[in-house]
Parts: structure tokens; sequence; C-alpha cells
């Protein structure tokens, strides 16, 4: 009776799946030590090199570059792109989010993939699209130059060029978020009589309002950052069409290293902000969800 007993557990210790936390500890270790070390190699090496060579000649000439005009006017179109581009992908990305997970329709499952098209290609193709239809030679080209409209090296273009490239993270921080919540609460929300835009404020916007905020904060770090896109579509013109991005690369071709790192002090800066912001909200949507941490 007892070795059937032993011979039983020894059946159901064999037959329990493993879990992958329950690897040795050296396995473990190995696994920690890669990371951290591939993270120290790749990430946290480069961004502090950024910023000693940044503060390299002295505090002092590190805020002078900041007072350089054409510097000023980088920083403010910059500034004002991602105004603009932001708030239009929060719509989008609303309207899309809640078409595709209330909704059933021919080309739903097609609007999903288009949604993804700035992801797959490279932003420098997303440039020269606006141009074969914007530019002097485009589509729309001769139309634009005779009303004296013009979208292609001008604000506009890079406007435009930045939606193409940011509007996929807002609609696909919330997409599988909705699908996941389900539509009970709305349903039951319309049911007790509400309308349609009360069921929008007082029931799905507080149920995502973390995944919302989660997809701005990216959409707008990749607004500020982005250039392959804007460099095909800006010409370059000094104080009118330069972001930081651009005005950074023209700095450092003219070996001015101090105004160029301490640019790109100001970007890395804002990623570490970001950064800082997504964990947050992500702590807060795992709070909410009630995965506590």
């Amino acid at each position: 009776m007892a070795g059937a007993i032993q011979d039983l557990t020894i059946i159901r210790r064999v037959a329990r799946p493993r879990r992958a936390t329950e690897e040795s500890a050296l396995v473990r270790w190995i696994a920690i030590a890669i990371s951290i070390l591939f993270f120290a190699a790749f990430l946290l090496l480069p961004l502090l090199a950024i910023f000693a060579e940044a503060f390299r000649r002295g505090a002092a000439l590190y805020f002078q570059s900041f007072t350089d005009p054409v510097t000023l006017d980088a920083i403010k179109l910059t500034l004002l792109t991602s105004a603009i581009a932001v708030p239009c992908n929060t719509v989008f990305g609303l309207a899309a989010a809640w078409a595709i997970t209330r909704f059933r329709f021919r080309g739903r499952e097609f609007l999903s993939t288009l949604i993804d098209l700035p992801l797959w290609v490279s932003p420098v193709i997303g440039g020269l699209i606006y141009v074969l239809l914007f530019g002097s030679q485009g589509l729309l080209g001769p139309w634009l130059l005779a009303h004296h409209l013009r979208i292609i090296y001008s604000t506009p273009g890079i406007v435009l060029a930045t939606v193409f490239v940011t509007f996929p993270f807002v609609a696909r921080g919330l997409i599988p978020l909705m699908q996941a919540q389900g539509v009970a609460e709305e349903e039951a929300a319309l049911t007790l009589g509400a309308k349609g835009w009360q069921v929008f404020w007082r029931v799905t916007l507080p149920k995502i309002k973390w995944g919302l905020l989660y997809g701005i904060i990216l959409c707008n770090a990749r607004a500020v950052g982005e250039f392959g896109a804007v460099s095909v579509v800006s010409g370059h013109i000094r104080g009118l069409t330069n972001t930081v991005p651009l005005q950074i690369e023209i700095l450092y071709n003219e070996y001015a290293f101090a105004a160029a790192f301490a640019l790109a002090s100001l970007l890395s800066l804002l990623a570490l902000v970001t950064l800082g912001l997504k964990s947050y909200v992500e702590w807060r949507a795992r709070l909410q969800l009630g995965h506590y941490p």
C-alpha cells in the first residue's frame, strides 16, 4: 500500500507541468544578466554619452545653445507640429477604435489592417507620398500653384507627414482594450435610456481613459522625434521648416557639436519624461483592471 502511494506521488510530480518561473537560479540569473548588459550597452551608455557631451564645455555654453533664433524656431515648429498632429490622431484613433470594436461592416478587417500601414513602410516613403501628391510636379501640384497654396516645403507638409507616421498609436492602444472590455455596460446604459454621446462620455471614456492617455503619450513622443518623413517634405529651410531632429543633423554636419548635443539632450530628456509617464499610465491601467503588481 505504501509503495502504491509512493508511486502515485511520483506520477503526480512528473505529470505536473513546469512553469517558466521554476527554472534554475542559473538560468534566471543568465537571462537577467543578458538583459541588463544589453540595456547598458545599447541604451544607457549612449544616453549618458549624449548628456556628457552636451555639458562637456560647461553649462553656460549648453544653455547658450538654446538662445540661437534658428534653434528656437525649430523648437517652436516642433511643438506646433505636435500640437496639431496629436489631437488629429486622437480623434482618428477614437473614431477608428469605436468603429472597429463596436460595429460590424464590410471592410472592417481591411480598415484595421490599414491602421498599421505607417508601421510597415519607411517614414521616408510616407514623406514621398505627400511629395507625389502635393509637390509642384505632383498630382495636385498644378492646382495648388494656381491657387497660391503651398504644402510641400512648408508647415502643412510637415504636419501631414507627422500625422501619417503617428496615427496608428492611439488607435492601436485603444482597439485591444475596447475589445477586451466588451459592450455589456454600454448596452445596459442604452437600455436605461442613455443617448449615444452620454454612453461615450459616461461609460466608454472612463473605462478607456488610461489606454487613451497611453496612446497620446506615444503619439506625442513619435511626433516630436520624427525625422525621415519630415526630412523629405521640409526642404531644410533654416528658421522655417527645420524641426528639432533636422536642426540637430544640420548642427552636427556643421561641426557645431555643443549645440547639436544640447538639442539632442533635450530630446533625450523628453524621452525620459515620456518613459516615466508611460510607466505611470501602465500602472494606473493595471489598477483599473484589477491587475495589481
